[in-house]
C-alpha cells in the first residue's frame, strides 16, 4: 500500500492506493486490450463526445480535486485550480480538433486510387510524474482517447490521489501503481503498443530501454536546464519581473520547462537583480498550500529537500551568495514540512553544479555574459535542450537567438507555463527526449498511418507493369 503524506504537513497522511505488482499490470493491460477494439470502432467524433461530457463531470469537480491535489502535492490551492483548468481546457482543445486532424484523406486520379487513414496503435502505458500529474496525465490520456487507443497509467507514487480521481473518470482508462518495477512491467508488456513518459532522465532511460527491448515506441519528454537569455536591449516592466521570479519558482522550482539559468548583460547585472529581489518580496509568498495567498510550497520529499539545500551550500563554497528571495507567510511554521527557503545565486561559474544541472528547485542562478556569441555558447552547454528564452523589445533580434538556441520550444519575452499555448506542439532535443505533446503533433504521436493504394497500372482498364519494374520509370 502506498500512503501519501502532505509535504506542507508531514504528519498527515492524505491518502493511500493499492501497489499493483506485476500480475496486477498484466491484467490491467488485458483489460485494455480487450476493450480497444469497441472503442476504436467509434467515430472519431463519437469519442470526441463521450469525452467532452466526461471533461465537463470533472469541470464540476474542480474545487474538490485541486485540493486534493494542493495536499497531496505541496502546491498552492490557487496553482491547482489553475492545473485543472488548463487540462480541462487542453481535453477539450483535443476534442474540437481530433475529427480534422485524424481524419483520412482519399485521392482518386489518374494515378490510381490512395487512402492514407490514422489508425490507433491499441494499448498505450502511460507513466506519468507527480510535478503536475493532472495536466501531464491528461496530455497523453486525452490525445490517446480520442485517436481510439486504451490507456493504462501509471501515476507517480507521489501524487496518485487527484489523477486516480480522474483516470477513473474517463472511458476506458486503467490505472495501476508503484514504483519503479510497476512501470518496467507497464513498458515492456507485450500487448503495450505505444509508451509514453513524462519524468526525469534515470527513470527515463530504463522506460525507453523496456520499451525499446519490445520494439515498443515511445514518447519521451524528459527534463531541462532552461536558460534565459536577456538581450542588452532589455526592458522588463514591474509586471515582467514579476512573472519572470514565477517562471522560476512555481511549483517551488519543481517544473521541467522552469527558468534555471538566467544570462544577463554584465553591466545590467546589479539593475536586474535589484528589480527581481523587490518583485519576489511582492509575488513570491511561502507557506502552506491551502493558505490563501501563499504562492510557494513546499518541496515534495526530504530528499528533494536535502538535496536543494546542498546545491546552495555548494554553491557558496564556490563563492556564490545566495540572497533569499520573498516573504513567508504569517504563522508560517516551516518545520511542518518539506520547506526551502527560495534564494537567487550570484557570483558563480558555469561548472558549479547549480548551473551545469538542472536543480529542480528553488534555487536559480543569476548569470552575467559579454557577448551574444559568448551567451550562446554558454546557453547552448550541456546535454539538456528542453526550453529557453529570449527577452527583447526587438522582436526580431529576438528570434534570431532563439533559432540559434539548441532547445526544443523557445519562449519569447516570457518563460514557463504563460509562454504555453495549446496549438504550440511542446517538446525537447538532445537529451531533453523526443517526440512532442501539445498541438496537432501532440495529436498526431497516437496514431499509426495505414495506406490502401490501388495503382493505376492495375486498375480495370491499367496498362500492368513488367515484372520487377519500378513505378514512376518509365
Amino acid at each position: 500500500m502506498i500512503s501519501r503524506e502532505n509535504p506542507a504537513r508531514i504528519a498527515e497522511i492524505v491518502g493511500h492506493v493499492p501497489v499493483t505488482g506485476p500480475s496486477g499490470v498484466d491484467a490491467a493491460v488485458r483489460r485494455a486490450d480487450a476493450e480497444r477494439r469497441d472503442w476504436s470502432a467509434l467515430p472519431v467524433s463519437a469519442r470526441a463526445d463521450i469525452l467532452r461530457e466526461r471533461g465537463e463531470t470533472l469541470a464540476a469537480r474542480q474545487e474538490e480535486l485541486a485540493t486534493l491535489l494542493a495536499r497531496e502535492s505541496g502546491k498552492p490551492l490557487a496553482d491547482c485550480r489553475g492545473e485543472i483548468g488548463f487540462a480541462l481546457a487542453y481535453l477539450r482543445w483535443v476534442c474540437d480538433h481530433a475529427p480534422r486532424v485524424l481524419a483520412s484523406s482519399e485521392v482518386d486520379d489518374e494515378a490510381g486510387r490512395l487512402v492514407v487513414s490514422r489508425e490507433p496503435y491499441g494499448v498505450v502505458g502511460c507513466v506519468t510524474p507527480w510535478n503536475a500529474p493532472v495536466i501531464l496525465a491528461l496530455l497523453k490520456l486525452a490525445p490517446a482517447l480520442v485517436a481510439g487507443n486504451t490507456v493504462v497509467l501509471k501515476p507517480s507514487p507521489l501524487a496518485p490521489l487527484a489523477v486516480g480521481e480522474v483516470a477513473a473518470a474517463l472511458p476506458v482508462v486503467f490505472a495501476v501503481h508503484g514504483g519503479a518495477e510497476t512501470g518496467r512491467a507497464l513498458a515492456g508488456h507485450p500487448l503495450v503498443r505505444k509508451v509514453a513518459f513524462t519524468g526525469g532522465d534515470v527513470a527515463g532511460r530504463e522506460i525507453a530501454a523496456n520499451a525499446g527491448a519490445m520494439l515498443t515506441p515511445s514518447v519521451m519528454e524528459l527534463g531541462g536546464n532552461d536558460p534565459a537569455v536577456f538581450l542588452p536591449d532589455f526592458s522588463l516592466t514591474t509586471a515582467d519581473y514579476e512573472r519572470l521570479v514565477m517562471a522560476s519558482f512555481a511549483t517551488s522550482g519543481q517544473v521541467c520547462m522552469a527558468a534555471k539559468r538566467l544570462y544577463v548583460p554584465r553591466g545590467r547585472a546589479a539593475e536586474f537583480a535589484e528589480a527581481y529581489v523587490a518583485a519576489a518580496e511582492r509575488v513570491l509568498v511561502t507557506g502552506d498550500p491551502l493558505t490563501p495567498g501563499v504562492s510557494m510550497g513546499p518541496v515534495v520529499s526530504a530528499a528533494a529537500a536535502d538535496r536543494i539545500r546542498a546545491l546552495v551550500v555548494a554553491s557558496a563554497d564556490r563563492g556564490g551568495t545566495a540572497v533569499p528571495l520573498g516573504r513567508v507567510a504569517p504563522g508560517h511554521d516551516p518545520d511542518a514540512g518539506y520547506f526551502v527557503t527560495p534564494v537567487l545565486v550570484t557570483d558563480l561559474d558555469d561548472a558549479a553544479p547549480l548551473v551545469a544541472e538542472e536543480q529542480f528547485g528553488p534555487a536559480v542562478p543569476l548569470l552575467v555574459y559579454d557577448t551574444e556569441e559568448e551567451v550562446l555558447a554558454r546557453a547552448n552547454a550541456g546535454e539538456l535542450g528542453l526550453g529557453a528564452s529570449v527577452w527583447s523589445p526587438d522582436e526580431e533580434r529576438a528570434f534570431a537567438l532563439a533559432g540559434r538556441l539548441e532547445a526544443g520550444f523557445v519562449f519569447v519575452n516570457t518563460h514557463n507555463r504563460t509562454g504555453m499555448s495549446l496549438r504550440a506542439p511542446f517538446g525537447g532535443v538532445k537529451r531533453s527526449g523526443y517526440g512532442r505533446e501539445y498541438g496537432e503533433e501532440g495529436l498526431l504521436e497516437y496514431v499509426q498511418t495505414k495506406v490502401v493504394h490501388a495503382p493505376a497500372a492495375f486498375r480495370p482498364g491499367g496498362q500492368g507493369m513488367a515484372p520487377g519494374a519500378y513505378p514512376g520509370t518509365g
